[in-house]
């Protein structure tokens, strides 16, 4: 009797100390810890803001519990979602709805998406976001950076390379209040300068520089909006970071300068490695100070690059970040507005079959990460060096709100980095699948994103560049690249008819940048995406699930791209449509307004430093009850002051009495306050 007792004892002790593990983190939020879990293979996490503290037990009827496994040296977790509908996972072609589909964890340079059939692409988002027949839903993050797959079935399985790690589940009633749940514990973007929202130009490469003032100058002279001109790796010194060409751009501040007089920005590219050249600084002081990663003998490993063989910081290091930082003050001091890292997954010629660097290489860590190999810090490398890229980038110009772009990332990089969705091709299907790529993107909580409009490899031809500004001018990053040797891709480049449609598309743009800020703003208060699926408007209608050519703009504007305005399944309900023009040139999306919505619009302007909402048009689609509602958000474009109150957010009520229309503004939150301001009002 004893013996059974102890046995008992023993067995309620186990059954304890395994359940205890697992706590709730939050409401809604429960970690599951597996056994034999090794806190410095794993943590600090990146993902997270801060520590998952524990505040309670995960209840007992918890529907989603993670199956931990170790199988042939992987360790592997099962989830059960049975017949939900699965989104998210980050950056990957392919269909909206994830089911069925597998990811490749392992950030690499995919042009065309061609490798792995683009399963495997420039980040990295362990997530996945579910939705239930009923409109309840879940989120489900692997707190993971080491190499993995995830297979997305009725059974979801995840396989690592690296030891056992944590599964963090969110249960909420809806889509929105998972991704909201996702913003407070990830982060959200920080609130991006208003140029950052414009159209913006980019070729690999303009070059030299009176090619790029001939760029600027005919967007101005042929009156179609314009915000940015990027700079590809050739304006480098031998291609060499941190540089610039003696004879292609002799004198960059001129440059910028030029450029800043005619109300544009400029952008240039840094890429990770330095040029193996004892004469070169940047080189000198990262092998002085022992900044680069080591090989596995513990030497600097060199790698193919641009400039031929390169060092790569070691940003795993937190003195090597705090050292890149400050790279950045005499190059920002040229004039030049934002920085674009590319080709850090980390891409490395000559790399294998993954094009990067070898697993065995050794990242030391810092600021509580051990030391480990690659294959660990693979796929935080592009995602801790855009940290430390805006941190400088901060410190250089700390009255400015910095901008990063980057190609590679991972899940919580949303907060120091936009991203665009990689090296695409000039085709229809590509096209078409970037709204499916930008939507799940936004599902994994980076909201600053969209593809490279026109597509960057191969030759775009007329009908396709107006097709593709026609439809993309509405994701929240817009710009037009394409690839050195291809046909040039500039609005004008391939007749009056299509620079004609994408003026008009542009046009839209800007005259939407009110609407658009907002939900900018919205974004980066509540972590919900800028651009949104249609079943975000009815999220119990099926029919919405799988739609993947029309799209929501924030809440209230629906856009439906003219090769799918009669295919598309769209959302039920009184949506009104609105068009900017007189005539239809054939090519500009359907848009449509939500019953009981307000969208504002502001005049056309031909860049953001000349915008404001002095005047604004008023979209105004009335619900049964003859009343809309609307919101507007304004500041300074720049700078810091929203965040001690310099702006103003109001919510715009419309209500039919007497037969009318009324519209005021409410005042609801900061110092701006101008309820009354010069509207009209356009009832739908």
């Amino acid at each position: 009797m004893k013996k059974h007792f102890v046995l008992l004892a023993i067995a309620a002790f186990v059954l304890g100390s395994c359940t205890s593990r697992n706590y709730m983190a939050a409401d809604g939020v429960a970690v599951f810890v597996p056994e034999g879990f090794d806190a410095s293979q794993h943590l600090p996490s990146p993902i997270f803001l801060e520590d998952l503290a524990r505040h309670g037990r995960v209840p007992s009827k918890w529907e989603l519990v993670p199956q931990f496994s170790n199988e042939n040296g992987k360790s592997v977790v099962r989830i059960n979602v049975a017949d939900a509908d699965l989104y998210g996972t980050g950056e990957v072609w392919g269909p909206l709805r994830r089911n069925g589909d597998k990811n490749i964890f392992w950030n690499r340079d995919n042009g065309a998406y061609a490798a792995h059939d683009g399963k495997e692409l420039y980040q990295t988002h362990p997530w996945v976001l579910g939705l239930r027949e009923d409109g309840s839903s879940f989120g489900i993050i692997f707190d993971n950076t080491w190499r993995s797959e995830l297979q997305c079935d009725s059974v979801i399985t995840y396989t690592s390379d690296g030891p056992a790690f944590r599964v963090v589940v969110i249960e909420k009633d809806s889509p929105a209040e998972v991704l909201k749940t996702l913003g407070r514990l990830s982060g959200t973007m920080e609130m991006p300068p208003l140029w950052a929202l414009g159209y913006q130009q980019c070729r690999f490469s303009y070059y030299p520089d009176t090619r790029v003032k001939e760029v600027a100058d005919e967007f101005r002279n042929r009156n179609i909006p314009c915000d940015v001109i990027w700079m590809d790796i050739h304006y480098m010194d031998g291609y060499r970071i941190f540089t610039f060409d003696p004879n292609r751009f002799p004198d960059p501040k001129g440059l910028n300068d030029y450029l800043h007089a005619r109300n544009f920005k400029s952008v240039y590219m840094i890429d990770p490695g330095a040029k193996v050249d004892s004469t070169y600084w940047v080189d000198k002081e990262g092998l002085a100070n022992d900044y680069f990663v080591h090989d596995a003998d513990g030497k600097p490993f060199e790698g193919g690059m641009w400039p031929g063989l390169t060092h790569w910081p070691d940003f795993s290091m937190p003195e090597v970040r705090e050292w890149w930082a400050g790279l950045y003050k005499d190059f920002m001091a040229q004039g030049v507005d934002g920085i674009w890292n590319d080709v850090n997954e980390p891409a490395v010629f000559g790399g294998g079959e993954e094009m990067t660097m070898p697993d065995d290489n050794i990242h030391r860590g810092g600021d509580g990460r051990t030391a480990g190999n690659h294959v660990r810090y693979h796929n935080v490398f592009g995602y801790d060096m855009v940290r430390a890229s805006r941190a400088g980038i901060l410190a250089a110009n700390p009255d400015k709100r910095p901008f990063v772009l980057s190609r590679s990332n991972f899940l919580g990089g949303q907060r120091y980095a936009a991203t665009w969705t990689g090296d695409n091709v000039s085709s229809v299907e590509q096209m078409k699948g970037a709204v499916a790529m930008t939507l799940n993107m936004g599902l994994s909580g980076q909201a600053f994103n969209g593809p490279d409009v026109g597509g960057f490899l191969d030759d775009c031809n007329p009908k396709l560049l107006a097709q593709w500004t026609a439809m993309g001018v509405y994701f929240p990053f817009l710009r037009n690249h394409s690839c050195d040797g291809t046909v040039d891709q500039e609005p004008w480049a391939m007749g009056p008819e299509t620079e004609a449609v994408c003026r008009t598309a542009i046009n839209r743009r800007y005259r939407l940048l009110p609407y658009i800020y907002t939900l900018f703003r919205e974004a980066s208060v509540s972590g919900l995406p800028v651009m949104r699926p249609v079943f975000w408007a009815d999220t119990r209608d099926l029919s919405l699930r799988a739609e993947q050519d029309a799209y929501l703009l924030g809440g209230d504007l629906l856009v439906v791209p003219r090769y799918a305005e009669t295919t598309a399944a769209l959302p039920q309900g009184d949506w009104q449509s609105v068009s900017f023009e007189d005539t239809d040139d054939g090519y500009q999306a359907r848009l449509y307004v939500r019953d009981g919505a307000i969208v504002p619009v502001g005049k056309v302007f031909q860049n953001t430093v000349e915008y404001n909402t002095d005047e604004l048009t008023l979209l105004v689609n009335l619900n049964e009850d003859g009343k809309a509602y609307g919101t507007l958000y304004e500041d300074a474009g720049d700078g810091f002051g929203y965040k001690s109150g310099e702006y103003g957010e109001y919510r715009i009520v419309a209500e039919r009495i007497d037969g009318e229309v009324q519209v005021r503004f409410e005042h609801v939150a900061g110092n701006f306050n101008n309820t009354e301001r010069c509207f009209k009002v356009l009832n739908l």
